[in-house]
Protein backbone atom coordinates (compact mmCIF):
# COMPACT_ATOMS: atom_id res chain seq x y z
CA UNK A 1 0.00 0.00 0.00
CA UNK A 2 1.42 3.37 -1.01
CA UNK A 3 0.85 6.18 1.48
CA UNK A 4 0.38 9.57 -0.18
CA UNK A 5 2.77 12.27 0.90
CA UNK A 6 1.31 15.05 3.02
CA UNK A 7 0.57 18.02 0.69
CA UNK A 8 2.64 21.11 1.31
CA UNK A 9 -0.56 23.05 1.95
CA UNK A 10 -1.26 20.75 4.90
CA UNK A 11 2.13 21.42 6.52
CA UNK A 12 1.16 24.39 8.66
CA UNK A 13 4.70 25.42 9.54
CA UNK A 14 5.35 26.28 5.87
CA UNK A 15 2.31 28.52 5.40
CA UNK A 16 4.03 31.81 6.39
CA UNK A 17 6.54 31.27 3.55
CA UNK A 18 3.77 32.10 1.09
CA UNK A 19 4.11 35.71 2.27
CA UNK A 20 6.85 37.32 0.16
CA UNK A 21 8.24 39.58 2.87
CA UNK A 22 8.31 36.82 5.47
CA UNK A 23 10.05 34.52 2.99
CA UNK A 24 12.73 37.20 2.55
CA UNK A 25 12.94 37.78 6.32
CA UNK A 26 13.20 34.04 7.01
CA UNK A 27 15.80 33.45 4.28
CA UNK A 28 18.00 36.29 5.52
CA UNK A 29 17.67 35.09 9.11
CA UNK A 30 18.46 31.48 8.19
CA UNK A 31 21.66 32.39 6.36
CA UNK A 32 22.65 34.67 9.25
CA UNK A 33 22.01 31.84 11.73
CA UNK A 34 24.31 29.59 9.73
CA UNK A 35 26.94 32.28 10.19
CA UNK A 36 26.21 32.35 13.94
CA UNK A 37 26.84 28.62 14.18
CA UNK A 38 30.03 29.02 12.18
CA UNK A 39 31.10 31.91 14.44
CA UNK A 40 30.83 29.87 17.65
CA UNK A 41 33.52 27.50 16.39
CA UNK A 42 35.64 30.13 14.64
CA UNK A 43 35.87 32.56 17.56
CA UNK A 44 36.83 29.82 20.02
CA UNK A 45 39.48 28.42 17.69
CA UNK A 46 40.81 31.89 16.90
CA UNK A 47 41.06 32.99 20.53
CA UNK A 48 42.81 29.80 21.57
CA UNK A 49 45.22 30.28 18.67
CA UNK A 50 46.14 33.67 20.14
CA UNK A 51 46.19 32.64 23.80
CA UNK A 52 45.81 28.98 24.72
CA UNK A 53 44.12 29.69 28.06
CA UNK A 54 40.45 29.36 29.09
CA UNK A 55 40.65 32.81 30.67
CA UNK A 56 41.13 34.40 27.25
CA UNK A 57 37.92 32.90 25.87
CA UNK A 58 36.08 33.78 29.10
CA UNK A 59 37.08 37.44 28.68
CA UNK A 60 35.85 37.40 25.08
CA UNK A 61 32.60 35.84 26.28
CA UNK A 62 32.16 38.64 28.81
CA UNK A 63 32.84 41.20 26.06
CA UNK A 64 29.99 39.62 24.10
CA UNK A 65 27.40 39.40 26.90
CA UNK A 66 27.87 42.64 28.87
CA UNK A 67 27.02 45.15 26.07
CA UNK A 68 23.87 43.18 25.24
CA UNK A 69 22.63 43.27 28.82
CA UNK A 70 23.41 46.98 29.15
CA UNK A 71 21.84 47.98 25.83
CA UNK A 72 18.76 45.78 25.62
CA UNK A 73 16.41 48.34 27.20
CA UNK A 74 17.66 51.03 24.84
CA UNK A 75 17.39 48.64 21.90
CA UNK A 76 13.70 48.13 22.66
CA UNK A 77 13.16 51.88 22.40
CA UNK A 78 15.09 51.94 19.11
CA UNK A 79 12.91 49.12 17.77
CA UNK A 80 9.72 51.03 18.60
CA UNK A 81 10.94 54.46 17.46
CA UNK A 82 12.43 53.58 14.09
CA UNK A 83 11.46 51.54 11.07
CA UNK A 84 12.33 47.99 12.10
CA UNK A 85 13.55 46.83 8.69
CA UNK A 86 16.21 49.56 8.78
CA UNK A 87 17.14 48.62 12.36
CA UNK A 88 17.74 45.02 11.26
CA UNK A 89 19.87 46.19 8.34
CA UNK A 90 21.92 48.44 10.63
CA UNK A 91 22.41 45.57 13.07
CA UNK A 92 23.69 43.32 10.27
CA UNK A 93 25.96 46.08 8.97
CA UNK A 94 27.58 46.64 12.39
CA UNK A 95 28.02 42.94 13.12
CA UNK A 96 29.23 42.15 9.60
CA UNK A 97 31.79 44.97 9.70
CA UNK A 98 33.13 43.85 13.10
CA UNK A 99 33.51 40.21 12.02
CA UNK A 100 34.99 41.22 8.65
CA UNK A 101 37.61 43.35 10.42
CA UNK A 102 38.48 40.44 12.69
CA UNK A 103 38.72 38.12 9.69
CA UNK A 104 41.02 40.46 7.77
CA UNK A 105 43.29 40.88 10.81
CA UNK A 106 43.37 37.11 11.26
CA UNK A 107 44.13 36.33 7.61
CA UNK A 108 46.96 38.90 7.56
CA UNK A 109 48.39 37.55 10.82
CA UNK A 110 47.85 40.78 12.78
CA UNK A 111 44.98 39.81 15.09
CA UNK A 112 45.72 40.25 18.79
CA UNK A 113 43.55 39.43 21.79
CA UNK A 114 42.63 43.06 22.44
CA UNK A 115 41.49 43.37 18.83
CA UNK A 116 39.18 40.39 19.32
CA UNK A 117 37.76 41.82 22.56
CA UNK A 118 37.01 45.25 21.05
CA UNK A 119 35.50 43.81 17.86
CA UNK A 120 33.38 41.28 19.77
CA UNK A 121 32.02 44.18 21.84
CA UNK A 122 31.06 45.98 18.61
CA UNK A 123 29.48 42.75 17.37
CA UNK A 124 27.50 42.54 20.62
CA UNK A 125 26.26 46.13 20.28
CA UNK A 126 24.90 45.31 16.83
CA UNK A 127 23.28 42.14 18.12
CA UNK A 128 21.55 43.91 21.02
CA UNK A 129 19.19 45.80 18.70
CA UNK A 130 18.41 42.78 16.51
CA UNK A 131 16.26 40.60 18.77
CA UNK A 132 13.56 43.16 19.76
CA UNK A 133 13.35 44.49 16.19
CA UNK A 134 13.03 40.96 14.77
CA UNK A 135 10.22 40.06 17.19
CA UNK A 136 8.41 43.24 16.20
CA UNK A 137 8.86 42.91 12.44
CA UNK A 138 7.51 39.35 12.39
CA UNK A 139 4.36 40.84 13.93
CA UNK A 140 4.33 43.52 11.21
CA UNK A 141 4.73 41.05 8.33
CA UNK A 142 2.72 38.00 9.36
CA UNK A 143 -1.04 38.03 10.01
CA UNK A 144 -2.15 37.18 13.52
CA UNK A 145 -3.44 33.70 12.61
CA UNK A 146 -0.01 32.64 11.25
CA UNK A 147 2.23 34.01 14.00
CA UNK A 148 2.65 30.68 15.78
CA UNK A 149 3.64 28.95 12.54
CA UNK A 150 6.14 31.73 11.80
CA UNK A 151 7.70 31.41 15.27
CA UNK A 152 7.78 27.62 14.92
CA UNK A 153 9.65 27.97 11.63
CA UNK A 154 12.13 30.25 13.37
CA UNK A 155 12.69 27.71 16.15
CA UNK A 156 12.97 24.92 13.58
CA UNK A 157 15.91 26.45 11.68
CA UNK A 158 17.64 27.96 14.73
CA UNK A 159 18.95 24.68 16.25
CA UNK A 160 19.64 23.25 12.81
CA UNK A 161 21.84 26.20 11.88
CA UNK A 162 23.38 27.21 15.21
CA UNK A 163 23.87 23.80 16.85
CA UNK A 164 24.30 21.40 13.91
CA UNK A 165 25.03 22.64 10.36
CA UNK A 166 26.80 25.90 11.24
CA UNK A 167 29.42 24.40 13.59
CA UNK A 168 30.13 21.55 11.15
CA UNK A 169 30.56 24.05 8.31
CA UNK A 170 32.81 26.16 10.52
CA UNK A 171 35.01 23.20 11.36
CA UNK A 172 35.38 22.30 7.67
CA UNK A 173 36.29 25.88 6.65
CA UNK A 174 38.77 26.24 9.52
CA UNK A 175 40.38 22.92 8.58
CA UNK A 176 40.71 23.91 4.93
CA UNK A 177 41.47 27.63 5.09
CA UNK A 178 41.85 28.77 8.71
CA UNK A 179 39.78 30.66 11.27
CA UNK A 180 40.20 33.99 9.47
CA UNK A 181 38.47 32.67 6.35
CA UNK A 182 35.68 31.26 8.52
CA UNK A 183 35.18 34.69 10.09
CA UNK A 184 35.06 36.32 6.64
CA UNK A 185 32.45 33.76 5.60
CA UNK A 186 30.38 34.71 8.65
CA UNK A 187 30.67 38.38 7.65
CA UNK A 188 29.34 37.50 4.20
CA UNK A 189 26.22 35.95 5.76
CA UNK A 190 25.40 39.32 7.34
CA UNK A 191 25.70 41.00 3.94
CA UNK A 192 23.30 38.43 2.51
CA UNK A 193 20.71 38.89 5.27
CA UNK A 194 20.92 42.71 5.06
CA UNK A 195 20.23 42.45 1.32
CA UNK A 196 17.20 40.24 1.97
CA UNK A 197 15.85 42.79 4.46
CA UNK A 198 16.47 45.58 1.94
CA UNK A 199 14.20 43.82 -0.59
CA UNK A 200 11.25 43.67 1.84
CA UNK A 201 8.29 45.93 1.09
CA UNK A 202 6.70 46.00 4.55
CA UNK A 203 7.31 49.16 6.56
CA UNK A 204 6.62 49.28 10.29
CA UNK A 205 5.01 52.40 11.77
CA UNK A 206 7.43 53.96 14.27
CA UNK A 207 6.18 55.56 17.48
CA UNK A 208 5.92 59.34 17.15
CA UNK A 209 8.96 61.18 18.48
CA UNK A 210 9.19 64.11 20.86
CA UNK A 211 9.59 62.06 24.04
CA UNK A 212 12.75 61.27 25.93
CA UNK A 213 14.37 57.84 25.80
CA UNK A 214 14.04 57.64 29.57
CA UNK A 215 10.28 58.23 29.31
CA UNK A 216 9.94 55.53 26.68
CA UNK A 217 11.87 53.03 28.82
CA UNK A 218 9.76 53.85 31.89
CA UNK A 219 6.57 53.49 29.84
CA UNK A 220 7.70 50.02 28.75
CA UNK A 221 8.39 49.00 32.35
CA UNK A 222 5.04 50.45 33.49
CA UNK A 223 3.22 48.52 30.77
CA UNK A 224 4.76 45.22 31.93
CA UNK A 225 3.98 46.01 35.58
CA UNK A 226 0.34 46.71 34.72
CA UNK A 227 -0.14 43.23 33.18
CA UNK A 228 0.05 40.45 35.75
CA UNK A 229 0.57 37.73 33.16
CA UNK A 230 3.63 39.61 31.86
CA UNK A 231 5.43 40.52 35.07
CA UNK A 232 4.62 37.21 36.75
CA UNK A 233 5.94 35.13 33.84
CA UNK A 234 9.05 37.28 33.35
CA UNK A 235 9.80 37.18 37.09
CA UNK A 236 9.32 33.43 37.36
CA UNK A 237 11.50 32.81 34.31
CA UNK A 238 14.27 35.05 35.63
CA UNK A 239 14.44 33.15 38.92
CA UNK A 240 14.17 29.75 37.22
CA UNK A 241 17.04 30.62 34.87
CA UNK A 242 19.19 31.55 37.88
CA UNK A 243 18.90 27.91 38.94
CA UNK A 244 19.15 26.52 35.39
CA UNK A 245 21.85 28.23 33.31
CA UNK A 246 24.91 27.61 35.47
CA UNK A 247 24.05 23.97 36.25
CA UNK A 248 23.18 22.99 32.67
CA UNK A 249 26.17 24.64 30.97
CA UNK A 250 28.78 23.95 33.67
CA UNK A 251 27.74 20.85 35.60
CA UNK A 252 26.03 18.82 32.90
CA UNK A 253 29.24 18.61 30.79
CA UNK A 254 31.18 17.84 34.00
CA UNK A 255 28.87 14.91 34.82
CA UNK A 256 29.02 13.57 31.25
CA UNK A 257 32.83 13.70 31.29
CA UNK A 258 33.61 12.56 34.81
CA UNK A 259 30.65 10.45 35.97
CA UNK A 260 29.36 9.00 32.70
CA UNK A 261 32.83 8.83 31.10
CA UNK A 262 31.38 9.98 27.80
CA UNK A 263 34.33 11.99 26.56
CA UNK A 264 34.07 14.71 23.94
CA UNK A 265 32.07 12.46 21.62
CA UNK A 266 29.52 11.70 24.33
CA UNK A 267 29.11 15.37 25.19
CA UNK A 268 28.63 16.17 21.52
CA UNK A 269 25.91 13.53 21.30
CA UNK A 270 24.13 15.02 24.31
CA UNK A 271 24.16 18.50 22.75
CA UNK A 272 23.08 17.10 19.38
CA UNK A 273 20.16 15.27 21.02
CA UNK A 274 19.01 18.59 22.44
CA UNK A 275 19.14 20.15 18.98
CA UNK A 276 17.08 17.28 17.60
CA UNK A 277 14.53 17.76 20.37
CA UNK A 278 14.19 21.44 19.50
CA UNK A 279 13.65 20.65 15.80
CA UNK A 280 10.99 18.01 16.54
CA UNK A 281 9.20 20.32 18.99
CA UNK A 282 9.12 23.16 16.48
CA UNK A 283 7.60 20.91 13.80
CA UNK A 284 5.10 19.46 16.26
CA UNK A 285 3.98 22.82 17.70
CA UNK A 286 3.82 24.44 14.29
CA UNK A 287 1.51 21.71 13.00
CA UNK A 288 -0.81 21.77 16.03
CA UNK A 289 -1.18 25.54 16.27
CA UNK A 290 -1.72 27.65 19.39
CA UNK A 291 -3.02 25.62 22.36
CA UNK A 292 -6.33 26.50 24.06
CA UNK A 293 -4.52 27.44 27.29
CA UNK A 294 -1.27 28.95 26.00
CA UNK A 295 0.10 30.25 29.30
CA UNK A 296 -0.44 26.88 30.93
CA UNK A 297 1.65 25.30 28.17
CA UNK A 298 4.38 27.91 28.66
CA UNK A 299 4.64 27.38 32.40
CA UNK A 300 4.46 23.57 32.27
CA UNK A 301 6.97 23.37 29.39
CA UNK A 302 9.48 25.63 31.11
CA UNK A 303 8.99 23.89 34.45
CA UNK A 304 9.76 20.59 32.69
CA UNK A 305 12.89 22.19 31.20
CA UNK A 306 14.10 23.05 34.71
CA UNK A 307 13.14 19.63 36.12
CA UNK A 308 15.33 18.07 33.41
CA UNK A 309 18.33 18.92 35.60
CA UNK A 310 17.08 16.17 37.90
CA UNK A 311 17.38 13.79 34.96
CA UNK A 312 21.01 14.76 34.42
CA UNK A 313 21.67 14.22 38.14
CA UNK A 314 20.21 10.70 38.02
CA UNK A 315 21.59 9.60 34.62
CA UNK A 316 23.89 6.58 34.66
CA UNK A 317 24.75 6.42 30.95
CA UNK A 318 25.31 8.80 28.05
CA UNK A 319 22.18 7.60 26.25
CA UNK A 320 20.11 8.55 29.30
CA UNK A 321 21.61 12.05 29.29
CA UNK A 322 20.78 12.23 25.57
CA UNK A 323 17.13 11.44 26.30
CA UNK A 324 17.05 14.10 29.00
CA UNK A 325 18.63 16.64 26.64
CA UNK A 326 16.11 15.81 23.89
CA UNK A 327 13.14 16.30 26.24
CA UNK A 328 14.61 19.40 27.89
CA UNK A 329 15.23 21.29 24.64
CA UNK A 330 11.91 20.15 23.21
CA UNK A 331 10.11 21.61 26.22
CA UNK A 332 12.16 24.81 26.15
CA UNK A 333 11.40 25.28 22.44
CA UNK A 334 7.70 24.60 22.88
CA UNK A 335 7.42 27.19 25.64
CA UNK A 336 9.46 29.69 23.64
CA UNK A 337 7.27 29.39 20.53
CA UNK A 338 4.03 29.83 22.45
CA UNK A 339 5.42 32.68 24.58
CA UNK A 340 6.72 34.67 21.62
CA UNK A 341 3.39 34.22 19.85
CA UNK A 342 1.54 35.48 22.93
CA UNK A 343 3.72 38.59 23.04
CA UNK A 344 3.15 39.31 19.36
CA UNK A 345 -0.60 38.77 19.58
CA UNK A 346 -1.25 40.52 22.89
CA UNK A 347 1.21 43.43 23.14
CA UNK A 348 0.41 46.55 21.08
CA UNK A 349 2.67 47.39 18.15
CA UNK A 350 3.83 50.59 19.87
CA UNK A 351 5.17 48.54 22.84
CA UNK A 352 6.37 45.26 21.34
CA UNK A 353 10.03 46.30 21.04
CA UNK A 354 10.31 47.46 24.64
CA UNK A 355 8.45 44.47 26.05
CA UNK A 356 10.61 42.10 24.00
CA UNK A 357 13.77 43.84 25.22
CA UNK A 358 12.62 43.50 28.84
CA UNK A 359 12.00 39.81 28.19
CA UNK A 360 15.55 39.40 26.87
CA UNK A 361 17.26 41.44 29.58
CA UNK A 362 15.50 39.59 32.41
CA UNK A 363 16.45 36.29 30.80
CA UNK A 364 20.13 37.31 30.70
CA UNK A 365 20.41 39.48 33.82
CA UNK A 366 21.16 36.73 36.35
CA UNK A 367 23.21 34.54 34.01
CA UNK A 368 26.57 35.88 35.34
CA UNK A 369 25.34 35.28 38.91
CA UNK A 370 24.33 31.72 38.04
CA UNK A 371 27.76 31.02 36.53
CA UNK A 372 29.55 32.62 39.51
CA UNK A 373 27.64 30.68 42.17
CA UNK A 374 27.58 27.25 40.60
CA UNK A 375 31.24 26.31 41.15
CA UNK A 376 31.42 26.94 44.95
CA UNK A 377 28.02 25.30 45.49
CA UNK A 378 29.06 22.23 43.48
CA UNK A 379 32.34 22.07 45.39
CA UNK A 380 30.42 22.06 48.68
CA UNK A 381 27.61 19.62 47.81
CA UNK A 382 28.80 17.77 44.71
CA UNK A 383 27.83 18.13 41.06
CA UNK A 384 24.95 15.64 41.04
CA UNK A 385 23.41 16.95 44.27
CA UNK A 386 23.62 20.51 42.94
CA UNK A 387 21.93 19.50 39.69
CA UNK A 388 19.22 17.72 41.64
CA UNK A 389 18.50 20.65 43.95
CA UNK A 390 18.66 23.25 41.18
CA UNK A 391 16.23 21.29 39.02
CA UNK A 392 13.70 20.88 41.82
CA UNK A 393 13.84 24.55 42.86
CA UNK A 394 13.77 25.94 39.30
CA UNK A 395 10.80 23.81 38.24
CA UNK A 396 8.93 24.47 41.49
CA UNK A 397 9.30 28.25 41.05
CA UNK A 398 7.59 28.11 37.63
CA UNK A 399 4.70 25.99 38.90
CA UNK A 400 4.22 27.95 42.14
CA UNK A 401 3.99 31.28 40.31
CA UNK A 402 1.53 29.85 37.81
CA UNK A 403 -0.69 28.39 40.52
CA UNK A 404 -0.22 30.99 43.24
CA UNK A 405 -0.22 34.40 41.51
CA UNK A 406 -3.76 35.63 40.76
CA UNK A 407 -4.01 36.76 37.15
CA UNK A 408 -0.89 34.90 35.99
CA UNK A 409 -3.01 32.58 33.85
CA UNK A 410 -5.02 35.22 31.97
CA UNK A 411 -3.76 37.08 28.91
CA UNK A 412 -5.15 40.45 27.93
CA UNK A 413 -5.24 39.59 24.23
CA UNK A 414 -7.48 42.42 23.05
CA UNK A 415 -5.00 45.28 23.27
CA UNK A 416 -4.60 45.53 19.53
CA UNK A 417 -8.34 45.76 18.94
CA UNK A 418 -8.58 48.51 21.56
CA UNK A 419 -5.74 50.41 19.86
CA UNK A 420 -7.45 50.07 16.47
CA UNK A 421 -10.75 51.33 17.89
CA UNK A 422 -9.03 54.29 19.52
CA UNK A 423 -7.22 55.13 16.29
CA UNK A 424 -10.46 54.92 14.31
CA UNK A 425 -12.21 57.19 16.80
Amino acid sequence: MIVAALPVSRIRILRPLRIRDFALLWTGMTVSLLGDGLYTVAIAWQVYSISNAPTALAVVGIAWTVPQVLLLLLSGVVSDRFERRLVLMLSDAVRGAAIAAMGVLSVTGNLQLWHAIVLVMAYSVGGAVFAPAFTGIVRDVVPRELLLEANSLDQFVRPLCVRLIGPVLGGVIIGLAGAGTALLTDAATFAFSATAFLLMRTRSLPVAGGRSVRRDVLDGIAYVRSRTWLWATLGATTIALLFFLGPVYVLMPYVVKNSLHGGAQGLGLVFAAGGAGAVVAALFRGQLGLPRRPLAVVYVAWAATAFALVGYALANAVWQAMVVSFVSLACMTTGGIVWTTLLQQSVPARMIGRVSSLDWILSLALAPVSYALIAPIANAFGARATLLGAGIVGGAVMLLVFVGVPGARSVEAREEQADAAAAAA
